[in-house]
């Protein structure tokens, strides 16, 4: 089972399952808690019996393609900013402010996003939704990559993807945080790709991983002892080079298509999540348009071929190579959902951070 997890190449590395696992499950409760809690206590009366004395105001915040907008600020202020309430919309772009009764301006903003702003008057014991509330892209942006060319601009991007490390060890180039990045050359794919192969943690990992088949006793065909170690360390690490070669740089190479993993980092969970796993069958082609990841799947299936020529002959075959394609392959939908909900938190160099 080792040797077909080791497969999954740069988005199935043991890592970014364990960090997968860790906080996935515990976002959705968490977003539908707050909502819960803020929608219950917008009509509760105080101690006395009392109708409440403040307002309440509720919204959802999107941009004009209909996505939420996590972590957008809300601001509730007087004309002459004597009283401030201020709330952050959660990961379904919800937030909820109370506020004494008075005329106030709301403004809503978030980075890269021109702010949308209203203004309401406000009675005590109030519960009003706002709606409507849309944030559109900033054009400033489309300015900052004025003055290069797309080589270079691309090989400026390609400088800060291979700075990206996770907890500021493991290699996390095959990622982009730029929302609209420039394509890759293709000497810039071969080499982005041979940093990656030659990169120290290539070594400990396939190390890692040759230690875990020799105690399971995995591809018995190599033995044990120092030799049986050596010959599985040899294959752990020609899985990852040729997987990494042919899916990251050979095949986007001849077919034109973008390698990294575009990260979305917006939108509910569930729309998040979808467009994670969706990545395995679909890539951003160096035309700047979506088509079929042929380079990923492909890559997977070659590179379980070509393994036959080092495995032991009773693991050789084209059952094992089948085997090992398709689990490489829901192995990259893993790692896919650790990259959009996990790892940029543990990535140094990332854009943003």
């Amino acid at each position: 089972m080792g040797s077909l997890m080791r497969s999954a190449g740069k988005r199935g590395s043991l890592l970014r399952v364990c960090l997968l696992c860790v906080g996935l499950a515990a976002l959705p409760a968490l977003a539908l808690g707050q909502q819960t809690d803020a929608l219950q206590s917008a009509d509760e009366p105080n101690s006395a019996g009392e109708p409440p004395s403040t307002a309440t105001i509720i919204g959802t915040v999107k941009d004009t393609n209909g996505e939420v907008v996590p972590q957008a600020m809300a601001v509730l202020t007087t004309a002459v900013a004597e009283q401030k309430y201020t709330a952050t919309t959660d990961s379904n772009g919800f937030f909820s402010l109370s506020a004494s009764p008075g005329t106030y301006a709301l403004a809503v903003s978030s980075p890269g996003l021109v702010s949308w702003t209203s203004s309401l008057t406000l009675t005590g014991g109030e519960y009003r939704e706002i709606a409507g509330i849309v944030l559109k892209v900033n054009a400033v942006v489309s300015t900052v990559r004025v003055g290069g060319s797309r080589e270079e601009i691309a090989a400026e991007e390609v400088r800060v993807e291979e700075t990206q490390r996770i907890i500021g060890a493991f290699p996390n180039f095959y990622v982009t945080y730029d929302p609209d990045p420039v394509p890759l050359t293709t000497k810039q794919k071969f080499s982005m790709d041979w940093k990656f192969s030659i990169d120290p943690f290539a070594f400990v990992g396939a190390g890692i991983t040759a230690g875990i088949e020799q105690a399971q006793n995995d591809f018995s065909g190599y033995g044990q002892g120092a030799q049986g170690y050596g010959k599985r360390f040899g294959a752990a690490y020609a899985d990852d080079f040729v997987s990494n070669m042919i899916g990251g740089a050979i095949l986007p190479s001849l077919l034109h298509q973008d390698p990294r993993y575009y990260y979305r980092g917006k939108g509910s969970v569930a729309a998040r999540a979808a467009y994670a796993v969706s990545t395995i069958f679909i890539c951003k082609g160096d035309n700047g348009h979506w088509q079929p990841n042929y380079s990923f799947i492909a890559g997977n299936f070659i590179s379980g071929a070509i393994s036959n020529l080092y495995y032991p002959k009773q693991s050789r075959g084209l059952a094992i190579t089948l085997d090992n394609g398709l689990i490489a392959t829901a192995m990259g939908a893993t790692g896919a959902l650790a990259e959009e909900f996990l790892l940029r938190t543990f990535t140094r160099g990332a854009k943003g951070q």
